[in-house]
């Protein structure tokens, strides 16, 4: 396996992974200089996930039809367009709109940078590539929260966003010197109106999701918003069965590990998306810690993501997809409960293992799950099932902010008091359920699903063992 290929697409990742950690880490500072609200202020990181949301779906159309290599550099760029306006931004207004500018390039860099990697890469190699693309990308968060907390605290949070900027040039350079071309190919015309229906179904669920609670707009335009998306999304269904080349090709999930993948996973996702977001705030407005403070707290789970990475390939030889991922869920549950028992007089070493722990058992959870969602995809659907895959994961990540907000939100409303810990600590308690809830369609799956990408001995065996038989008969 070339190494090189993936460490070059870890550089998309890692600028995502940088921003959304610094942004998380400076969302107070952000908030006061913009005059609104810190939980306010979780528009501008549901308006980057609703233009992921909006513009996967096409990645892998573009990808194909211009070439994997030129849209991968191209989205890089936009990025780094993006989180320049960011920088200057002045009104919550603008900073969202360069949030979702930024969006555009992120919808394009990391599945079309999971695209190169899948038809560069041998499905027996899979896992430990798709590791090595994770490793730098870890980096972000590992040094996003201290990073942030550090300038935001010393200096201003403007210059977080300019980090980028060295990153996404030094990415294109090394893309176009070492990135394999992925010659283009003719795919079908554009599903135009499956993209318009996609496009309105994300926007429409997340950025409903997101007001509905908002003080300062109207319940019912958030209501009205998120009925809006769930019938594009009906609609696109019974579309998509009709259209020969849709722009999400749902017959996908008729693949039973590529159906469990994405259910379980991106359920558990909404939790994952929950955490970035309850953490840092808890930190700094419930034990009134500074940004820095709070970076070199949370920066421990980056610590435990990263350490799966140099394990994650024997374990998921010895044991599977499924035992792996069961566990891995089990373990985010327990330690999602128990950062809803952290106080402000807590040891902050305490808060450091639990959540060195959490980072640990999330980051097996999405290795195993990006694995497994391509396990069984044929090359022909590799950027369909790319772009479904990238779809769901920031839907599902935006629903972690709007739930995590929408639960503060209401633990305000009943109790009719400010913003304080006891309601971080009811967000931590109710988005543990959705843990365990994420671990039932991988408890239905087959326990030796997926062995031909991890390895499996046991799973690989018996399925040697099922297929003699049959060869035994044709012989006869």
């Amino acid at each position: 396996m070339n190494r090189i290929v993936p460490l070059i697409l870890a550089v998309a990742l890692f600028m995502e992974q940088m921003d959304s950690t610094v942004i998380s880490t400076a969302l107070p500072a952000i908030a006061k200089d913009l005059d609104v609200g810190p939980i306010t202020l979780k528009l501008a990181l549901t308006s980057y996930m609703v233009s992921l949301a909006v513009f996967i779906p096409v990645s892998g159309w573009m990808a194909d039809r211009f070439g994997a290599k030129n849209i991968f550099r191209a989205a890089i760029g936009v990025f780094v367009v993006g989180s320049i306006w960011c920088a200057v931004s002045g009104s919550l207004l603008e900073f969202v709109f360069a949030r979702f500018f930024q969006g555009v390039g992120g919808a394009m860099m990391t599945p079309v940078g999971r695209l190169v990697l899948l038809r560069t890469t041998d499905r027996r190699q899979l896992v430990s590539a798709m590791a090595l693309l994770t490793i730098p990308a870890l980096v972000g968060p590992l040094a996003g929260p201290p990073l942030g907390g550090f300038i935001t605290t010393y200096f201003s949070w403007h210059w977080i966003f300019l980090i980028n900027v060295p990153v996404g040039i030094i990415g294109i350079i090394l893309s176009t010197i070492f990135l394999p071309a992925v010659e283009a190919e003719r795919p079908p015309t554009l599903d135009f109106v499956g993209f318009l229906l996609t496009s309105l179904s994300a926007a429409g669920v997340v950025f409903g999701l997101s007001v509905v609670s908002l003080p300062a707009l109207p319940p019912a335009l958030g209501i009205g918003t998120t009925i809006i998306g769930l019938i594009c999304g009906v609609l696109y269904f019974h579309h998509a069965k009709r259209h020969p080349a849709p722009i999400l090709n749902l017959n996908l999930f008729r693949n039973p590990t590529f159906r469990a993948s994405i259910i379980g996973g991106n359920i558990f996702r909404i939790c994952i998306g929950a955490i970035p977001f309850l953490v840092p705030l808890m930190l700094q407005l419930g034990f009134g810690l500074t940004p820095f403070q709070s970076g070199l707290i949370t920066f421990s789970g980056a610590i435990g993501a990263i350490s799966t990475k140099f394990m994650a390939r024997r374990v998921f030889e010895a044991v599977g997809f499924r035992t792996a991922l069961l566990a891995a869920a089990a373990v985010t549950t327990i330690v999602t409960i128990a950062t809803g028992f952290f106080m402000p007089d807590t040891p902050h070493i305490t808060i450091i293992l639990v959540l060195l722990i959490g980072g640990f058992s999330r980051s097996f959870f999405f290795t195993g799950t990006n694995a497994l969602a391509y396990s069984d995809v044929e090359n022909a659907e590799a950027s369909q099932a790319t772009s479904i895959s990238s779809v769901m994961q920031q839907i599902s990540l935006a629903m972690g902010v709007a739930v995590a907000a929408a639960i503060l939100e209401g633990s305000i409303y009943v109790r009719g008091a400010s913003l304080g810990v006891t309601d971080f600590h009811i967000a931590f308690y109710m988005i543990s359920i959705l843990t365990v809830i994420a671990a039932i369609p991988f408890w239905r799956m087959d326990r030796y699903a997926g062995a031909a990408v991890s390895g499996h001995r046991a799973g690989l065996a018996a399925q040697a063992a099922a297929v003699e038989p049959l060869h035994e008969n044709l012989a006869k």
